[in-house]
């Protein structure tokens, strides 16, 4: 995708995130808004997959650890043409595959996620198999910066290194609120980016809301180590009452915010 229709993807994603949570009365729109850009560079143009098909060998692994946040990758995956966009209308109804957790009966779902601080140790396994098998494929793997908070996610963070698994990318989405508060006082995480770089990692912190930055971040090669990337984003980015928000983390939009947040995204 050229630059316009990256940032065009973008805006797309967050529209049609907003429009399945308030269809469905469900949650996780600020969370879903932080990280639709890093979404939207990754399926724009980064990895290398093919929505004809999604089991494809060859293709390159997404795995969304925040699981949570789903509505954004659904979208997107729509968007590129997996399945067709009539289906998000079934988000987070009764009987459908469309859950409000990540769920991988969706073409092009990897992993079902939702229980936190999983996804990562899934992702070294396979980077370690791609590896040992001399399969040229890589592993995206997107983090919320609260889920830091659980232990298994350090485990795989030593693994990682000691594997020299340089076919892994990890995506911290840093948007700094968690389910309960502040990242910073919940649990606070500093100085990350030495906490990555003393366990062994390649580590960039780069704007998540800068598609240019983003890709040059993604595709950057980092020789024998594995890479991490801390995105500095904003919770609920791109509707001004959302932004930075703990409210948006849960909140349902109603009427009125529905409105007022898609006229906001439409002209953005």
């Amino acid at each position: 995708m050229t630059t316009d229709e990256v940032k065009a993807f973008s805006k797309a994603i967050r529209i049609e995130a907003l429009k399945m949570v308030h269809a469905s009365n469900s949650s996780h729109l600020g969370g879903a808004f932080s990280m639709a850009d890093i979404l939207a560079v990754l399926y724009g143009g980064v990895m290398n997959v093919n929505p004809k098909n999604p089991r494809w060998p060859e293709r390159d692994r997404f795995l969304l650890s925040k699981g949570h946040a789903c509505s954004a990758l659904y979208a997107a995956l729509a968007l590129r043409g997996f399945f067709d966009m009539s289906q998000l209308t079934s988000f987070a109804q009764n009987g459908s595959f469309f859950t409000s957790h990540a769920n991988h009966h969706i073409p092009g779902v990897e992993l079902s996620t939702g229980s936190l601080g999983h996804a990562l140790s899934v992702g070294c396994g396979l980077a370690l198999a791609a590896k040992r098998r001399g399969q040229a494929w890589r592993v995206f793997t997107l983090l919320s910066d609260g889920e830091l908070d659980e232990g298994s996610n350090w485990e795989a963070l030593l693994f990682a290194p000691h594997h020299h698994l340089n076919n892994m990318v990890v995506i911290v989405d840093h948007n700094k609120i968690q389910s309960l508060g502040h990242v910073n006082e919940v649990l606070d995480l500093g100085p990350l980016s030495e906490k990555f770089k003393s366990f062994g990692w390649y580590v960039t912190v780069t704007d998540g809301h800068d598609h240019a930055a983003l890709s040059a971040a993604i595709t950057k090669k980092t020789d024998d180590k594995p890479h991490i990337i801390i995105a500095e984003t904003v919770k609920g980015k791109g509707v001004d009452f959302m932004e930075e928000k703990l409210l948006w983390h849960y909140r349902t939009p109603d009427a009125e915010q529905f409105r007022n947040a898609l006229e906001q995204l439409e002209h953005s």
